[in-house]
């Protein structure tokens, strides 16, 4: 409420604050260290996820390709006048046309025309090659290959030596490939098949189907999936620290009030303890100088009578200084009583009746209502006692003292009690409510906290308002009786 400069110091601002300079910022490291973990995680999920669906993908279509194109030989060999010894992939090379008397030529060679027709037409096929067991191609789609003998092919001789359907899938033609001679070049990912056929005993390749596809339906499937994927887990990853920022974050600001209460209580065990010490101490000693001086006086009407009556205004000082620091950290009692505003209000201005006179101060408090409030008889006087003496410091001779009733809404009403001193900037504002900071010369600074303390103890507030060089305003916040006669 009051305006000189203050005369703390920065240190011992932060020593009261509860702040330590070196902390650990919990907040800032868990930001860091939580995006980068779950970054790590989601971006690991996304290429493991990623990966799968490209492998289950490539196997299911191959897996399809093969289970075609053998059902294809064996209908094709059904449909024909063929032994039921032979199967199509004995019939496939034309070398071999003399090896089997029984079967006829023609129908031979009707019958392979007939299969290579439809690997040929196959969707999305870019080239199809058929090689015999000496890995030597006896029939391609690209007639250019056919004769060529391919020595290097680990997934040709998997094929061959594990006698399975083997895929591999490609974002671009290999040079070195002999095989990879295409008519169309892919322009996407494509899928290579090698599908074997068996010989009528069932155990020897005796032919093998090689498919090279593109299908854009299934790259188109697979680059949906993997979008989606991609979203999912960036959605995912962020939902988990947002929701985790947000726990941290509000258990780093609850555990800066708890650090900050903790503080606080310590510094009010210690200085209860200091206050009991110092005021069993001080008292009697005062008390005897004020005495003293009282019977100097009578007996003195010189120069002296000046410095005795200052001795005695000194000793009154001290005697507020010691029953504000005894009541400030006096343990306060939890039990709220209906306490009429109205009337308190107006039994504190006559407390301050005689100083308001001398001081030439209009006062401006017209109240619609009687409001009952939340609080105690003692200490509601004790708050508008401090707030209305700081009020009056604040103001030089004149000026005009402003108490407002606000009623809020069903369950609350507001005091706001405004002078029209010298106001107090932002910093002063912010630290108004520390132990002990205080703007006025040879203030103790435990009026507001202790007006802070016994609001908030009876479920009500207090903020400051106001600009420097305009005045302050004070808003105390109630908590209205429950049954409040309006």
């Amino acid at each position: 409420m009051t305006s000189p400069e203050p005369t703390h110091r920065q240190d011992t601002d932060n020593a009261w604050s509860g702040a330590p300079t070196g902390d650990f910022k919990l907040l800032r490291w868990f930001s860091i260290i939580s995006l980068v973990i779950i970054a790590t995680v989601a971006v690991g999920l996304g290429a493991v996820s990623t990966r799968f669906v490209i492998v289950e993908s490539v196997e299911r279509d191959a897996l399809l390709t093969a289970q075609f194109i053998q059902s294809i030989a064996i209908t094709e060999v059904l449909h024909a006048a063929l032994p039921k010894e032979r199967t199509m992939g004995e019939l496939l090379d034309a070398r071999d046309d003399l090896d089997y008397p029984e079967v006829d030529p023609l129908e031979r060679a009707t019958v392979r025309v007939e299969f290579l027709d439809h690997v040929a037409h196959l969707p999305d096929v870019l080239l199809a090659n058929v090689y015999a067991p000496d890995r030597t191609i006896i029939w391609s789609t690209n007639p250019a290959l056919i004769g060529t003998k391919v020595g290097d092919d680990d997934d040709l001789e998997r094929a061959f030596q594990l006698k399975i359907p083997v895929s591999a899938s490609y974002h671009n033609v290999d040079p070195a490939r002999t095989e990879q001679k295409f008519v169309t070049p892919p322009q996407l990912l494509f899928i290579e098949n090698y599908v074997p056929l068996f010989d009528a005993s069932g155990n020897t390749v005796a032919a093998m189907v090689e498919i090279y596809k593109e299908p854009k339906d299934l790259i188109g499937r697979i680059k949906h999936g993997l979008w989606t994927i991609w979203i999912a887990t960036a959605l995912g990853g962020s939902l988990i620290y947002a929701g985790l920022f947000w726990i941290v974050r509000h258990a780093a600001n609850l555990l800066k009030a708890q650090q900050q209460q903790l503080v606080i209580n310590e510094t009010y065990v210690v200085l209860g303890e200091m206050s009991s010490a110092v005021a069993h101490s001080l008292r009697n000693p005062l008390a005897t100088i004020r005495s003293s001086a009282e019977l100097a006086i009578e007996f003195d009407d010189g120069a002296a009578h000046h410095s005795i009556n200052d001795i005695i205004n000194q000793v009154d000082r001290m005697s507020k200084w010691i029953r504000e620091l005894l009541q400030s950290l006096r343990p306060l009692s939890d039990d709220a009583e209906p306490v009429n505003l109205v009337a308190a209000v107006h039994d504190s201005l006559m407390v301050f009746e005689r100083q308001i006179v001398l001081a030439g101060i209009r006062v401006v408090f017209e109240p619609q209502q009687t409001p009952m409030v939340l609080s105690q008889q003692s200490h509601l006087v004790q708050i508008l006692n401090s707030l209305l003496a700081n009020a009056l410091e604040a103001m030089d001779y004149g000026g005009t003292l402003t108490l407002i009733l606000e009623l809020m809404d069903a369950q609350q009403v507001s005091l706001i009690v405004c002078d029209t001193g010298k106001g107090m900037s932002d910093e002063q504002r912010s630290m108004a409510f520390r132990p002990f900071f205080t703007t006025k010369q040879g203030g103790l600074g435990v009026g507001l906290v202790l007006v802070k303390r016994l609001m908030e103890r009876f479920g009500g507030s207090v903020a400051l308002e106001g600009r420097e060089g305009e005045g302050t305003c004070v808003r105390l916040s109630f908590k209205l009786a429950p049954t409040n006669p309006v």
